[in-house]
């Protein structure tokens, strides 16, 4: 059975897409990766993932357009604005009958591959805090509770869009298409608020779909948390812990990864990873208050409403 990761990426996001294969390869070194192109930016993304770790690009790129004007035909461009965002759905149609699912806003510090073993048991596979800190949010409206759209006890399964894992077979390429119609008659069900798009709808389509699902984090009480807004991770030796239990991976998600940003040197340290590290950017310059171009200013207002 073939097995391996997926990652969507471009150039925009080139240097993301290494620092995440650098910390993989570091404890995945021979699990088969393939770049899914987020838009036809994707060459030297591709390139540099090629020559540093044997990235391959996803096979059959016909398909993946045809899928994204699809998928652009069914939404209307107030609920979807970027139809490219919902290009991770057709990994169900790539060459990996078990794959897992990695965002390049995030990096690893633990083999990932075991994951896919549940696969064996089940559908689907995540790994995060998500049901427990959000909840419904960034979502479902809690108008789907009202309605009954789903079990209660099945929204406890809710998941964050950026890491997770399943297996070919789920639904044919018709099946998705009819499940996006259905999503694209109910706005009402999804919280797009806070600026995500491929989340609920994944979530909603596979709620639809699997019964077979499995979070890490509810089969391992322990499981240490993973987002980047977390304030309270000890780095050691270029290692988070989250009350000294390593945690199997970051994830940004929505937090700024420029300078200054969360863990940005931890991120540094894997982007160049190897390579010399080139010197950080000087600080940005601090404004001062200086009471001369303060006058100045009230000066130059003063003579225009004169």
């Amino acid at each position: 059975m073939t097995q391996g990761i997926y990652i969507v990426a471009n150039d925009k996001v080139a240097e993301n897409a290494i620092t995440l294969l650098n910390t993989l390869r570091l404890h995945d070194p021979d699990i088969p990766v393939v770049m899914l192109p987020f838009d036809s930016n994707y060459q030297y993304a591709a390139k540099e993932l090629k020559d540093r770790h044997g990235v391959t690009v996803f096979p059959d790129l016909p398909l993946v357009e045809q899928f994204t004007q699809r998928v652009g035909e069914i939404f209307e461009r107030d609920f979807l604005k970027l139809p490219n965002k919902m290009r991770k759905f057709a990994l169900w149609f790539g060459p990996f009958e078990r794959f897992l699912y990695i965002d390049t806003d995030i990096i690893t510090f633990q083999p990932v591959t075991p994951i896919l073993e549940n696969l064996q048991t089940y559908d689907f596979v995540c790994c995060d805090h998500h049901h427990k800190k959000r909840k419904l949010r960034d979502i479902f409206d809690p108008y789907i509770l009202e309605i009954g759209l789903f079990p209660e006890a099945q929204l406890s399964d809710v998941f964050n869009s950026g890491f997770w894992g399943s297996r070919q077979g789920l639904f044919t390429l018709p099946e998705l298409y009819e499940l996006f119609q259905d999503a694209s008659s109910h706005r009402e069900y999804f919280d797009f608020t806070h600026n995500v798009t491929d989340q609920p709808l994944l979530n909603f389509v596979i709620f639809k779909t699997t019964e077979k699902r499995l979070n890490l984090t509810k089969l391992y009480p322990d499981e240490p948390g993973s987002w980047g807004g977390s304030p309270g991770f000890e780095e050691r030796n270029h290692i988070l812990y989250d009350q000294n239990r390593k945690l199997r991976y970051l994830h940004w998600a929505g937090q700024p990864m420029r300078t200054g940003g969360p863990y940005r040197d931890l991120w540094e340290h894997y982007r160049y990873l190897g390579e010399e590290r080139p010197p950080s950017p000087p600080p940005p310059a601090v404004k001062t208050n200086n009471p001369m171009r303060k006058w100045l200013r009230k000066l130059k207002r003063q003579l225009i409403n004169s």
